[in-house]
């Protein structure tokens, strides 16, 4: 009998239980692929909308993450500069049309991090953060700038200072 290299044979229940182990830990990253392949499907199905401008970034001060809107929804100009002078002191505050135009933020300290949202029939903007699990410094910071039309309630609530 000649031995594979290594000199090691494996039985059929070593060599499964090896694979099962693989296949085990890959599938939180399966779970998590799946996961951003089929949202983005499932809300252009249900009138997802595409942002106008969007900004994301970083801030080492992690209390300054308790600035973000807990509605997720900025629908005035006063809030809106409020924030980005708290967050991005050393860059100008950008323009935004709040007749026309919804500002949704989302904060984590996760690593990444993704704002998406659509817009049900009956004028219910669903606003979703997706962000990893890992910590880091500081917190990072997804805002974007969406059309007003149709925007009855965000997430269910009404818009707070619009």
């Amino acid at each position: 009998m000649r031995l594979p290299a290594g000199g090691m044979v494996r039985s059929w229940d070593q060599a499964g239980s090896a694979v099962a182990r693989r296949a085990a830990a890959a599938l939180p990253l399966v779970v998590l692929s799946l996961a951003a392949v089929l949202w983005p499907a499932a809300a252009a199905q249900q009138g997802a909308l595409k942002p106008l401008r969007e900004w994301r970034g970083s801030v080492m001060d992690e209390a300054l993450m308790k600035q973000a809107p807990a509605g997720q929804a900025i629908a005035n100009e006063k809030t809106f500069a409020a924030l980005w002078k708290a967050w991005e002191p050393e860059k100008k505050v950008p323009e935004v049309n709040f007749q026309k135009e919804l500002v949704l933020v989302a904060a984590t300290r996760g690593s990444r991090l993704n704002l998406s949202t659509r817009l049900t029939e009956g004028g219910d903007l669903k606003a979703a953060a997706l962000s990893t699990r890992d910590l880091r410094p500081g917190f990072r910071y997804h805002i974007i700038v969406i059309p007003r039309e149709g925007v009855k309630t965000v997430n269910g609530k009404p818009l707070a200072g619009g």
